[in-house]
């Protein structure tokens, strides 16, 4: 009796849960799915109309077999590869520099770095796009005053443009998640360190960051994720600016592109799924390498 009770207790506070996630995840990736099964096709050499018809995988093959599609997978690979380590990196230094003994006016410089979080990525976008504009922006008038002549731009210089912009958006939103992980570590544990002779950075080093690992790995995972949904600042780049950035960029922007100016809504669900599908296999591989590794230590 008492075990049906909480069994019906627990459906009672879970349905809400799982009735959300049911609209708003599994039915839209299920019509995403269907979707990506057909297309359209137009009869009577294109004066007819057009008809939807069952072409199977035929869309996740010219998916496959498009090179701009492809090309869009290795500037995710050299974005993730420059963005992720700064990110985590920059992140984890300013937390242990908020939590050291010798910070001072912690809270005006945790709202100071979380505030650009609080802009939206498109205003971010917008806002950066100026600084980066030739003749507009005074970041570039003081660079070329000063000798540095930078095409934010060019093809050199497209993804260290989109790189910067996402640090200036997430890098003070991951260093608050740190600072907390940081305050709930036992006092004790690092008076402990200091009465055995640890100096700051040892204790940081050692102490700190293992105990922290949970919140690391947490980190990780969901810029992974973010990582691949890579879609809002190249997507601005990309609209009236000259620059490098095309509108397949990056495997998002081609699905876009698809769907809304190719009208090919069968091709962009099927780039969106494989685009998911990658972004479970990686999430799986961090997953695993990181508990691997967390067990070996």
């Amino acid at each position: 009796m008492k075990r049906a009770r909480t069994t019906r207790a627990a459906a009672i506070l879970l349905g809400p849960f799982f009735v959300l996630f049911t609209v708003a995840m599994v039915l839209p990736i299920g019509y995403a799915v269907w979707l990506s099964l057909f297309t359209e096709k137009q009869s009577g050499l294109g004066f007819g109309g057009t008809e939807t018809v069952f072409s199977g995988l035929d869309n996740y093959t010219a998916a496959l077999g498009d090179r701009a599609f492809r090309e869009g997978f290795g500037v995710l690979l050299g974005y993730c590869l420059f963005y992720i380590p700064l990110l985590l990196i920059g992140a984890l230094v300013l937390a242990l520099l908020l939590d050291s003994t010798l910070a001072r006016a912690r809270r005006f410089f945790q709202l100071a770095l979380f505030l650009p979080h609080a802009v939206p990525g498109i205003i971010a976008a917008l806002i950066w796009v100026y600084l980066y504009t030739p003749q507009l922006s005074p970041v570039v008038s003081a660079m070329e005053s000063g000798g540095i002549g930078f095409d934010f731009f060019s093809p050199e210089g497209a993804l260290p443009s989109v790189v910067n912009i996402a640090l200036w958006e997430w890098l003070g939103y991951n260093m608050v998640i740190f600072y907390a992980a940081l305050q709930a570590i036992d006092r004790s544990v690092l008076e402990a360190a200091t009465v055995d002779g640890a100096g700051a950075w040892r204790t940081a080093l050692s102490i700190k960051v293992p105990l922290i690992r949970a919140s690391v790995v947490m980190v990780a995972l969901f810029t992974v994720i973010g990582s691949l949904q890579l879609f809002t600042e190249p997507l601005i780049l990309n609209k009236g600016t000259g620059s490098a950035v095309s509108s397949t960029w990056t495997p998002n922007m081609y699905a876009y592109t698809a769907a809304f100016e190719r009208n090919d809504y069968g091709l962009a669900a099927a780039a969106s799924i494989l685009l998911a599908l990658t972004a479970a296999l990686l999430s799986f591989v961090v997953t695993r390498f990181t508990g691997r590794k967390g067990k070996k230590a």
